[in-house]
């Protein structure tokens, strides 16, 4: 299968929330079996919107934009969301039946922009709050490039946030305060921001979670030996039908693969797209996409036994 048999009408562009915004109500309106849920409020009370996609018993979870610069993220996601409503809703485009079927299996949720409030900062160079940009102005040494801005508005490391060894994380990280990037927070969920996404995985309970990022070209989905040995089985196949590396554990806590993995002993994946210097250029979206297609589309599968199924 592969995502050039269909002809997507989303186009990769510079992406605040505002861009989110519209192909959000553009999905909606096309495609209403598709359904948008309010899971939380950013700093500056910009909503954290999921898309749920299926109806199925199986649960799964994608999210992009944590950090804010990685914000190409949220377009792999916008795009790989019109691929499957526009597989599922047409019988005339190839693979619709297998599309369709999964579609009554698997219960989809996708957050594409957790950190909105950041991308809008990073992607505009500004924000309209005053207040707010004179504190992340002052945080940046001045610096009117953000660029560089990985944090939410309050300049915490969304992906520094959750209970898996966060104290450890606190302890050796750089920054002892607020940053532009790598400050953990005063506490394990501080922001509002982290606390929808922890919510989120708690209310749902989740049976595989993956989280896009950037940059690298490699994927992890070990935590502490915690992690389930179906795990291995997803990893196998994310590495046989993408480029991306297989790494099963490296040193560091407190992000949000971590503590699903952690907290419910299931499959959990972070994906580090393309390779580069953060923002990667959109001119590399066309292949940042291809690579990644194939590892999203294997996650709704059930690979209980090694095998390929559905169920």
């Amino acid at each position: 299968m592969n995502q050039n048999d269909l002809i997507n009408t989303f186009v990769p562009r510079k992406y605040d929330f505002n861009e989110l915004d519209k192909d959000l109500n553009f999905l909606l309106s096309q495609y209403p079996f598709l359904n948008l849920n309010c899971i939380g409020s950013t700093v500056l009370n910009k909503p954290i919107v999921e898309i749920v996609f299926g109806c199925g018993e199986r649960k799964i979870h994608w999210n992009g934009a944590f950090h804010a610069n990685e914000w190409i993220t949220s377009c792999v996601l916008m795009k790989m969301t019109e691929w499957l409503a526009q597989t599922v809703s047409n019988e005339n485009l190839p693979y619709h039946k297998e599309m369709l079927e999964l579609y009554n299996q698997i219960t989809l949720s996708i957050v594409p922009m957790v950190n909105p409030d950041g991308v809008n900062l990073v992607v505009n160079q500004k924000i309209e709050d005053e207040e707010y940009m004179n504190f992340v102005t002052k945080i940046n040494e001045e610096y009117d490039d953000f660029t560089g801005w990985k944090a939410n508005i309050r300049g915490v490391d969304l992906n520094n946030q959750f209970p898996a060894n966060w104290e450890i994380e606190k302890k050796r990280k750089k920054p002892k305060t607020f940053a532009p990037r790598d400050y953990p927070g005063d506490f394990p969920l501080s922001e509002p921001e982290s606390i929808a996404m922890y919510n989120l995985a708690n209310e749902r309970n989740f049976d595989l979670v993956v989280a896009l990022h950037t940059q690298g070209r490699e994927f992890y989905w070990g935590y502490d030996h915690l992690e389930p040995s179906i795990s291995a089985v997803y990893a196998k196949y994310f590495s046989e039908v993408s480029p991306y590396k297989s790494v099963k554990t490296i040193d560091s806590h407190a992000g949000y693969k971590d503590w699903f993995i952690q907290e419910f002993r299931k499959p959990g994946f972070t994906l580090e797209l393309g390779k580069g210097i953060n923002p990667l250029p959109l001119s590399m979206f066309d292949s940042i996409y291809s690579e990644t297609f194939p590892i999203l589309l294997y996650s709704l599968f059930n690979l209980e036994g090694g095998n390929l199924k559905s169920r």
